[in-house]
C-alpha cells in the first residue's frame, strides 16, 4: 500500500478470523514499528507478544477478576475522566459502534457482552503488550515514545493485511498479564494491542471514527496566504 492508503484506510478492528498470525510476520511488523521517532534515541519500548494458551489465560484472569469487582491495576496513569468535547467524542464513537452492532441503548445484556469482549481483547489471536523501562518511569518521554511506536505498529500491521485495536481494557488486571506474559518487575505495562486477520463480516469493523478537521485542530502563523 501507499502511505496515504494505509493512513486513510486503517480502522480499529474488533472482530477477528479464527486464523493464526505467523510469528515471522509479527516480527516484520515490529521491525518496521521500531523505526518510530524516539527522543534522544532512547527506545524505551519493549513488546511481549502472546498467543494461544498464554493469551487465553490472560483473557480468563482479566474477565474473572473484573467481574468479581477486583479494582483495576493499570500501571500507566489514567488521569481524570473525559469531560466536554472529549467526552462527546468518546460517546460518539460508542454510538457508532453500538449502532453497527445493533445494540439498543436499554439492552444491558448486549452492552455487558460488549464490555466483556474488550476484557477478552476482542478474542484476537495475538496480543502485543507494550511496556517501557521502569528506570525512566515518571518521565513524559517514555510513554510519548511508546505512543509513537504503537502508532507505527498498527499502521505497519494494516499495510500487511492485519487489523489491530489499541485496548487497555485487556490489561486492566496487570498482575495476571505480568505473570502470564513473563514481564519482569523492571518494566511498566503501558497498554496492549490486539492483532489478527480482520473478519469483514463483523459489523463494528466497518465503523470509521469521525475526526475533526484541520481547521479545528491547527493554527497557522507567519504564512503569506
Amino acid at each position: 500500500m501507499e502511505f496515504d492508503e494505509v493512513i486513510r484506510g486503517r480502522r480499529s478492528i474488533r472482530g477477528y478470523l479464527d486464523k493464526p498470525v505467523p510469528k515471522a510476520l509479527i516480527r516484520e511488523v515490529l521491525e518496521l514499528a521500531m523505526r518510530a521517532p524516539t527522543s534522544l534515541n532512547t527506545q524505551p519500548w519493549n513488546f511481549y507478544v502472546v498467543a494461544g494458551d498464554v493469551l487465553d489465560r490472560i483473557r480468563k484472569g482479566n474477565v474473572e477478576r473484573n467481574l468479581a469487582g477486583v479494582p483495576h491495576s493499570r500501571e500507566f496513569r489514567m488521569g481524570p475522566g473525559y469531560e466536554g468535547v472529549h467526552r462527546e467524542r468518546q460517546i460518539d464513537i460508542a454510538k457508532q459502534l453500538f449502532a453497527a452492532m445493533g445494540i439498543e441503548r436499554d439492552n444491558k445484556e448486549q452492552r455487558q457482552d460488549w464490555v466483556l469482549r474488550g476484557f477478552r481483547q476482542f478474542d484476537a489471536p495475538v496480543s502485543i503488550v507494550i511496556t517501557y523501562d521502569r528506570s525512566i518511569h515518571g518521565s513524559d518521554i517514555a510513554p510519548f515514545d511508546c505512543g509513537g511506536v504503537v502508532n507505527c505498529l498498527v499502521n505497519a500491521a494494516w499495510s500487511r493485511g492485519l487489523g489491530c485495536v489499541i485496548n487497555s481494557q485487556g490489561i486492566m488486571q496487570s498482575p495476571v498479564v505480568r505473570a502470564e506474559a513473563g514481564i519482569p518487575d523492571d518494566q511498566v505495562i503501558q497498554t496492549c494491542v490486539a492483532m489478527g486477520w480482520p473478519d469483514e463480516t463483523f459489523p463494528a469493523n466497518a465503523v470509521v471514527s469521525r475526526r475533526k478537521s484541520v481547521d479545528e485542530a491547527a493554527v497557522f502563523r507567519g504564512f503569506d496566504d
